[in-house]
């Protein structure tokens, strides 16, 4: 039997590499209790923010046998997403930037990978799950268990040849297969990626306060905070800085040097909602709904774009989405005083003189406008149905 499981690890691990992956390893399928405690500590702290996912309930995420209670070994598999997912740019009025990760859906790549070793395990006669981006496994603490990687200092994963830039995915089996051993490389005395975050959301080596996360921030529901919005910059989806940062992770950007990654907010925020949805579909949008998006490009003009902008932003002030209204006024007003574009206000004491919703109004009263004693011109302007 001992020699069969060999022989099947092997051909999974030439699979592997016919199929795209950059590494592949094995581990046990037993509880991942160091992991458990950090995702509980960093909910006692509040340090978790609005995480979902695997921070949902960690009692299933950090053990797989709640899942599968018939599972042996995680077969893991790592794929870079690294030339594909190209270069957005340096900073330019009207676009916005994507996260390499998400330029494509990088996942589908990988998750066709490890079906196939899903395959040859079911040939041999063994049981097999799939599981890519799933909230049923932590996905990181299983690649470093599995030695395909090591725990970066910035809470990322980091492979040889890969760097951070790579994707995890599983094979649950009731194969027992040889596990790997650990991979015996860390990041040594080097820690570019602290500084390089925006907001200091790394406020320790390992450590992300998940309330700063720029990348957290643009995937969450709800209000960005008013402080955080200036650091979001032109970022529409996601965030490299601690990965461009990682020397193993810089040098390997020149493999992605095509540009992609870069969006016409202008267009973005003209296009109707069921567009949007199947134009984005890979991205994480909470409720399968597009207002983060209008909500991330309306920030994003209100930090970098022109007055041509303005217009088209303050339009969103008359949106029947209460929060599309509150980023609207404050993206105007950070225009206004930004660009010294007098019509800003203009637009600001309208809204605040039909405004209901007292989150928008508290903001427009941030702004400096008078929410009681706004005036209601003669005309406004509109707001196009979307």
């Amino acid at each position: 039997m001992d020699g069969e499981l060999a022989g099947l690890t092997a051909r999974l691990t030439a699979l592997a590499a016919e199929a795209g992956l950059d590494r592949v390893g094995v581990c046990a399928a037993d509880p991942f209790a160091d992991t458990r405690l950090t995702i509980r500590s960093r909910k006692a702290t509040g340090m978790s923010a609005r995480l979902g996912f695997t921070f949902t309930d960690p009692d299933v995420s950090t053990d797989i046998l709640r899942s599968f209670p018939w599972a042996r070994r995680l077969v893991v598999g790592i794929r870079s997403y690294l030339p594909d997912a190209g270069d957005p740019g340096p900073t330019r009025p009207g676009r916005g930037k994507i996260a390499r990760f998400a330029v494509s859906d990088a996942y589908q790549p990988l998750r066709s990978g490890l079906e196939r070793l899903a395959v040859a395990l079911g040939e041999a006669g063994y049981r097999s799950q799939v599981l890519v981006d799933d909230s049923r496994l932590v996905d990181r603490a299983a690649a470093v268990r599995a030695g395909v990687g090591w725990w970066g200092k910035s809470a990322m994963v980091l492979s040889p040849g890969v760097g951070p830039w790579f994707l995890i995915g599983s094979v649950v089996t009731d194969a027992r297969l040889s596990v790997s051993g650990p991979m015996e490389r860390n990041c040594g005395s080097c820690e570019a990626c602290l500084p390089a975050c925006p907001t200091g959301a790394l406020v320790a080596p390992g450590v992300l306060d998940a309330r700063l996360c720029l990348a957290a921030l643009a995937q969450s529901p709800g209000v960005i905070p008013r402080d955080l919005r200036p650091f979001l910059e032109d970022r529409l989806y996601g965030c490299d800085e601690c990965l461009t940062a990682c020397p193993p992770g810089f040098r390997l950007l020149d493999r992605s040097a095509s540009p992609r990654g870069s969006v016409d907010l202008v267009e973005l925020l003209r296009t109707p909602d069921r567009e949007l949805i199947g134009r984005f579909e890979h991205f994480y949008l909470p409720s399968r709904r597009p207002r983060v998006l209008r909500r991330n490009a309306l920030v994003a003009l209100g930090n970098t774009g022109t007055a041509d902008h303005l217009d088209l932003v303050a339009g969103y002030l008359g949106s029947p989405d209460w929060m599309l209204r509150l980023h609207a006024a404050w993206a105007v007003h950070r225009m206004g005083t930004r660009l010294s574009v007098r019509r800003a206000e203009m637009f600001l004491r309208h809204a605040a003189s039909r405004e209901r919703s007292p989150e928008v109004r508290e903001e427009l009263a941030l702004a400096g406008v008078d929410t009681w004693a706004a005036a209601v011109p003669e005309r406004s302007p509109g707001f196009e149905s979307r």
